[in-house]
């Protein structure tokens, strides 16, 4: 396939970003609980926090702007001490190491042309409005993968997707619904599952009042087809079940006319009722629904006014209805949230039996569920193509990261740790390129590539007021309790508290310390020391914002270099997805596997 980027491109701009990030890694790896305690500002910085700040100011009013030093730095660090003392040089060189910088990417738009050429019967046409049952970031994140994956199912001639960590359902049934795609809903939690059923219930009790109230607005226009008129796009005799449901108002697959309903084996596509929340009920989306999503009503003779005979034939004729229901259920759902743990070892089909070739998807996965996808794909003969966007770096696993062994020897684990050895998969690195060179990020690195640069750059703000709560909480624990680390989580503290000393008072109850051992006149004291500071830490969490582009890029390319080294893949793109202010995550790795 043409226009894409080689495994060789990929390989070199890792390197260049791995050149950058040894340098400046250090940065994003330094822990903000530890900005006091282990005096973070003055380790790596040889410049005031003002002179931090007002380059950010500068380069804000003139967009391209930067007051580059004549020093000879290493990406502004110095090379004697290692600080970072060029701050213009540093700014200049993450933005050139960034991944909207570094070429690899594209986006939704050049990858639907690129697979339209290589196949005829593909156009763009225009995507279905968004909907307003979801939030906006959500709508806007579901209108724009749905549309991707509806395109790509029609590429690979498959009608089936699967939805993994499908969560609340929202891409699930906007699938079903507006394509008519059968889609396998795979989540870890039973509430989620259980709650898009729930919904699904409550979809087809609004159909049937919102065909009452369609009814009823039409009577009162004096309006009714005539005996033999047929409505526009609904059969003149609906069929039973699912397959008589109308099709004019299910949007086509993209690369199809509104009249071309049939799949590739020629089958129909059935559209079937999704999932919504309860504030849905009289939102736009559902008038996608057929009027005859439910059997019309008809007039019902009584049971007291029916003979023996025509009893027991009724009787007869709903356990039939009711038995057939249950035969056709499984195929004519379109949409089935099911509760599944997945790892890159499941074995889909035990968990689908009915499924066929398909196309994986997953927005928003977290941590290792985005690579364990990749990988499914990879060694799934039945995954013809996918579509992973990932989150939460922070929870993937580093194959090479020292922290596990030194944990493992503190709690005497190694002989388990040791027997993982070659066994365990981990969800980073993946690609053979980085493995190989046992390369290592870090927990910390990798919450800071978690970070918005393109909200903070807009003004949206961090939240230092409990980051500075939560350092100088570090700073009493020092001091009083002579323990350097609250291995307990306190980071929701701070937002059930009005002032510093109610923080530190709950912290210390949450840690099971003695808060005797300290007066409120002393917390207070504490944080008068300090917050004079807190100039150094919003200039410092900047700078780590600033590099969060470059480390979310290494992984992404990563995840990249993986899909490009397999044999059977044909296709690997990274692509840009959503607009980053939306949805700061916005970039998805799409591959296709090679035809047989």
């Amino acid at each position: 396939m043409e226009h894409q980027v080689s495994l060789h491109t990929i390989r070199k701009k890792i390197d260049d970003v791995q050149r950058f990030l040894a340098i400046t890694l250090q940065i994003a790896n330094a822990h903000t609980v530890d900005f006091y305690t282990g005096d973070i500002w003055d380790t790596f910085m040889a410049v005031s926090p003002e002179d931090v700040l007002s380059q950010f100011s500068a380069s804000a009013a003139a967009p391209g702007t930067l007051q580059i030093g004549t020093l000879e730095t290493n990406f502004g660090f110095c090379h004697e001490t290692g600080k970072l003392v060029d701050i213009g040089a540093f700014l200049q060189a993450a933005e050139h190491h960034s991944l909207p910088q570094l070429g690899v990417a594209m986006t939704t738009e050049m990858l639907m042309k690129m697979l339209s050429e290589m196949d005829e019967h593909l156009k763009c046409n225009t995507a279905p409005e968004p909907d307003d049952f979801m939030n906006s970031k959500k709508a806007h994140e579901v209108h724009a993968m749905s549309y991707l994956v509806a395109f790509l199912a029609q590429h690979c001639r498959v009608k089936q997707v699967i939805d993994v960590g499908s969560g609340k359902g929202y891409l699930s049934s906007h699938l079903s619904m507006q394509y008519g795609l059968q889609v396998f809903g795979l989540d870890s939690s039973s509430n989620n599952t259980h709650g898009a059923q729930e919904r699904n219930r409550k979809l087809k009790r609004y159909s049937r009042a919102n065909r009452r109230s369609n009814r009823t607005r039409q009577g009162q226009e004096n309006f009714s087809p005539s005996e033999g008129e047929q409505l526009p796009g609904v059969e003149k005799e609906p069929r039973e079940g699912w397959e008589g449901m109308a099709t004019e108002n299910v949007a086509p697959l993209p690369g199809t006319q509104m009249n071309d309903q049939v799949s590739m084996d020629g089958n129909c596509l059935e559209p079937v009722a999704c999932t919504v929340e309860n504030e849905c009920l009289t939102d736009p989306f559902l008038s996608a629904l057929s009027l005859y999503v439910e059997e019309p009503v008809c007039t019902r003779v009584p049971p007291s006014q029916l003979s023996k005979e025509e009893k027991e034939q009724r009787m007869r004729e709903n356990l039939e209805r009711k038995l057939k229901k249950g035969r056709k259920s499984s195929s004519s759902n379109l949409f089935l949230p099911l509760t599944s743990y997945v790892t890159a070892e499941t074995e889909l089909k035990e968990i689908i039996p009915e499924l066929k070739n398909a196309v994986t998807v997953g927005l928003h996965t977290c941590g290792d569920l985005a690579p364990s996808t990749l990988r499914m794909f990879v060694t799934r003969q039945e995954i013809q193509a996918t579509c992973s966007v990932g989150c939460c770096y922070h929870l993937l696993t580093e194959e090479f990261d020292q922290r596990r062994w030194d944990q493992a020897l503190t709690t005497g684990q190694m002989e388990i740790v040791a027997s993982d050895v070659g066994t365990e998969v981990f969800g980073f690195p993946m690609s053979q390129y980085l493995r190989e060179q046992m390369y290592v990020c870090g927990r910390n690195a990798r919450m800071s590539a978690c970070l918005a640069l393109e909200r903070v750059t807009a003004g949206g703000g961090l939240p230092v007021e409990s980051l500075f709560y939560r350092a100088v909480l570090h700073v009493i624990l020092k001091d009083y309790y002579n323990a350097h680390k609250s291995e307990k989580r306190v980071g929701n503290v701070y937002s059930k508290t009005s002032s510093f000393v109610e923080y530190i008072r709950r912290a210390l109850t949450k840690l099971c310390l003695d808060g005797s051992k300290i007066s409120d006149e002393d917390i207070q004291m504490y944080h008068d020391k300090y917050k004079h500071r807190i100039c150094e830490m919003v200039a410092f969490n900047r700078l780590k914002v600033t590099l969060a582009p470059c480390i979310e890029g290494l992984i992404l390319l990563d995840r990249l270099c993986y899909l490009k080294e397999q044999e059977n893949v044909s296709f690997g793109a990274l692509v840009q997805l959503f607009d980053p202010l939306m949805s700061p995550r916005c970039y998805g790795l799409v591959a296709l596997k090679v035809l047989p």
